[in-house]
C-alpha cells in the first residue's frame, strides 16, 4: 500500500468511522492524476448510497468539517465528487522520507509460509539457447525476486526439455550423418545441424520418422546404445546452458529434466486406468474432455510411448505432493495454452487439488528485426551473438561518455546485458516485440541504461557528498530524519515532493506487479522514479553551501539510489554505481 494512501487513510477515518473502516478507506483512495489536485483523492461515491446524498454534497461537507476541526498540517478540499487531501510538505516530507532509505523498504510478508514453486527457461536438449527462451527464463526469474520480496518461500525450476521424440529424430540423425570431431568442437551449431538435415530428409523420405520413434521407444525401454548417445548430448547441452544463465545472472533450486519423471509416468497412466479416464482412440490413449470444451488430452501414443501432457502431470502432482508448493507456475510461451488447459483439466478429473494450484503464465514471442524463430528450418538466433552484440555496443557507448572509468568492461556487460533484459520486461509479457538492440541501448527514454544511468547519477552524488546508503538507512533509524526540524523545507518544492510522493509507491508497485504476475510493473515504476529524480535534479542544486540544505536533498538521492538499485535487482540488472 502506498505510504501517503496509508496517512491519508488515517486523517480520514475520525471523519468516516461510522461509514467505513480504515482499511476501506484505504483502498478506495486514489492519487490525483495532477499535483494541483492533491497528493490523495476520496471518491464520496461509496457513500452517496449510504448516507443517501449525492457525492458532491458528501465532500464538500467533509472538506468544511475537516477545514474547522482537522489537524493543521493536511487541508482539505472538494472537487465535485472526490475530497482532495494536501499534505503540508515541509512537516511530513521528512515522515515520507525516512522510511524510504531503509534497506528492506518494498519488502513485506504478505506470503508468509506459502511455496509458490515456478517453472521457468526450460530450454531443450541439443538445441540452441535461443532469444526464445530469454523471456521464459527472466520474465520467470523477475517473477521469482518478486515472490520473495513478498515474503513467500520460492523454488525454481528449470524444468530441461530432455525428452520425447525429437531425441529419436537427433539419435538417428546423429548415427546417419554425425560428424563427432564438429560435435565436440560446436555442440551446439552441430547438433542444430543434424536436426534441421533430418527434418529436410523426413521430407523426401518419410520412414525416417518411424526410424526416430524407434530410437525413441529404444530409449524408453532403457536400451543402451540409445541411453549412452542421450547422455553424450545432454552433457554438452548443459554446459552451453550453464554458462548462458551466469551470464545472465540466473541461478536455479533445481534443474530437472522431463527424463526425472520417467519412472513417475506408470502410476499416474496406473492412476487413469483406475478412474476409468482413459479410452482407446486409433490405437493411442487418450482421456476425453469434451465437457470442458477441450480436444482430447493424449496420455500415450499407439507405440506405448509417453507425450508431454504425460510427464507433465507426473511432474506437477511431485511437484506438489513432494515438493510441498501451494502454488504451481508455468512461464511458458502462448502457444502452449490448450497443453497446459488440457493438463490442468486431467488433474481436476483426477480429483488432485493442485488442479485449482496450477496458473500457466503465458507471454507472446519474441522476434529481432521481425524474424520469428524455428529450429527445424534452422532459422535460429543465438541468445550468445545477441548479449555479445549488444555488450560490445554498450562497452562503445561507455567509452565515449567516460573513458577513464574503472572495470569498463564489467559495465558494459551489466548494462548491455541489462539493456536486453529491461526491454524484454518492460513490455507486458503477453505482448509480441519485435526487439531493437539500438534502441534498447539508448541512455536516453524508456530503457534499462536510463535508469542504470540515474541510479549512478545519484550514487555519485552520494560519493561527493561522502554519504553511503548504510549511513543514510542509520539515520532513519536513530529518527534524525524525522526529528531533524529543518530538514523538511529543503523537501518541500515541487519537485522534490513529487520524487518522494513515488518513491513511497514503491511497495504498492510490488504488490500490483505479483497480483498480475507481470514484471512490466516495476520496469514502469522505475521509468517514473528515473524521470522524477531527473526532474528533480535539473531543477534543484543538490550539493550547495547550506550544510542542512545539502542533508536533506543528498537523502533524497540516497532514497532514489537504493529504490532503483532494489527495483533493478528485482528484475535481473545489476546496478553499476558508476557509468
Amino acid at each position: 500500500m502506498n505510504l501517503l494512501l496509508q496517512w491519508a487513510a488515517v486523517q480520514l477515518q475520525p471523519y468516516l468511522s461510522a461509514a467505513m473502516t480504515h482499511d476501506e478507506i484505504a483502498q478506495v483512495l486514489e492519487l490525483p492524476p495532477n499535483p494541483e489536485l492533491g497528493d490523495a483523492a476520496f471518491p464520496c461515491f461509496s457513500l452517496s448510497r449510504q448516507w443517501k446524498r449525492s457525492p458532491v454534497d458528501i465532500a464538500a461537507e467533509l472538506a468544511e468539517h475537516i477545514g474547522a476541526g482537522g489537524p493543521s498540517n493536511v487541508r482539505a478540499a472538494a472537487n465535485g465528487p472526490y475530497l482532495n487531501l494536501f499534505f503540508e510538505r515541509e512537516e511530513w516530507a521528512p515522515k515520507l522520507l525516512a522510511p524510504l532509505l531503509l534497506a528492506e523498504f518494498g519488502q513485506s510478508q504478505a506470503g508468509a509460509g506459502q511455496r509458490v514453486i515456478i517453472d521457468m527457461s526450460s530450454p531443450n536438449i541439443a538445441k540452441p539457447f535461443g532469444v526464445g527462451h530469454l523471456r521464459s527464463t527472466m520474465i520467470g526469474n523477475a517473477l521469482a525476486q518478486l515472490y520473495r520480496a513478498s515474503g513467500y518461500e520460492v523454488v525454481t525450476v528449470n524444468h530441461i526439455g530432455d525428452w520425447g521424440t525429437q531425441f529419436g529424430k537427433l539419435l538417428e540423425a546423429y548415427t546417419r550423418w554425425g560428424d563427432e570431431a564438429k560435435l565436440k568442437e560446436e555442440p551446439i551449431r552441430e547438433s542444430l545441424r543434424l536436426y534441421v538435415k533430418f527434418h529436410e530428409e523426413a521430407e523426401s523420405d518419410p520412414s525416417l520418422e518411424d526410424k526416430a520413434r524407434h530410437w525413441f521407444w529404444k530409449l524408453e525401454n532403457g536400451d543402451e546404445e540409445a541411453y549412452k548417445l542421450w547422455r553424450h548430448f545432454v552433457s554438452f547441452s548443459m554446459e552451453e546452458f550453464d554458462r548462458v544463465y551466469a551470464r545472465l545472472g540466473v541461478q536455479f533450486d533445481h534443474t530437472l529434466g522431463e527424463s526425472f519423471y520417467n519412472d513417475k509416468m506408470a502410476a499416474v497412466v496406473s492412476r487413469l486406468q483406475e478412474l476409468r479416464l482413459l479410452e482407446e482412440s486409433d490405437g493411442a490413449q487418450v482421456v476425453r474432455l469434451e465437457e470442458e470444451g477441450l480436444p482430447p488430452c493424449l496420455i500415450l501414443k499407439s507405440d506405448g510411448t509417453t507425450i508431454y501432457p504425460t510427464r507433465d502431470l507426473a511432474t506437477a502432482l511431485y511437484r506438489k505432493n513432494e515438493m510441498g508448493g501451494d502454488l504451481l507456475l508455468y512461464v511458458v510461451g502462448a502457444e502452449q495454452k490448450l497443453h497446459f488447459q488440457q493438463v490442468f483439466a486431467v488433474l481436476k478429473r483426477m480429483g488432485e487439488e493442485v488442479a485449482d494450484e496450477c496458473l500457466h503464465l503465458p507471454f507472446g514471442l519474441m522476434k529481432f528485426g521481425g524474424r520469428k524463430m524455428s529450429t527445424r528450418k534452422g532459422q535460429v538466433i543465438f541468445l550468445d551473438e545477441v548479449l555479445d552484440e549488444a555488450v560490445s555496443k554498450a562497452a562503445a557507448i561507455i567509452a565515449e561518455k567516460n573513458p577513464d572509468l574503472a572495470d569498463a568492461q564489467d559495465t558494459a556487460e551489466a548494462v548491455g546485458i541489462g539493456a536486453i533484459v529491461f526491454g524484454d520486461l518492460l513490455h507486458h509479457r503477453m505482448l509480441e516485440i519485435d526487439f531493437s538492440l539500438d534502441d534498447a541501448l539508448r541512455f536516453e527514454g524508456e530503457t534499462g541504461p536510463y535508469v542504470q544511468y540515474t541510479a549512478a547519477r545519484a550514487f555519485k552524488l552520494l560519493d561527493k557528498g561522502g554519504l553511503t546508503l548504510a549511513d543514510a538507512e542509520a539515520r532513519s533509524l536513530s529518527g534524525a530524519v524525522t526529528e531533524s526540524g529543518g530538514l523538511g523545507r529543503h523537501l518541500a518544492g515541487a519537485a522534490a515532493w513529487e520524487c518522494l510522493k513515488l518513491l513511497a509507491a514503491y511497495p504498492e508497485s510490488i504488490a500490483n506487479a505479483l497480483r498480475q504476475n507481470e514484471p512490466a510493473v516495476v520496469a514502469r515504476f522505475l521509468l517514473d522514479a528515473a524521470k522524477r529524480f531527473n526532474r528533480f535534479y535539473h531543477q534543484e542544486r543538490i550539493l550547495t553551501e547550506n550544510r542542512e540544505e545539502t542533508e536533506a536533498r543528498l537523502l533524497l538521492a540516497a532514497a532514489v539510489a537504493g529504490v532503483l538499485r532494489s527495483g533493478l535487482a528485482l528484475l535481473g540488472l545489476r546496478t553499476p554505481e558508476q557509468i
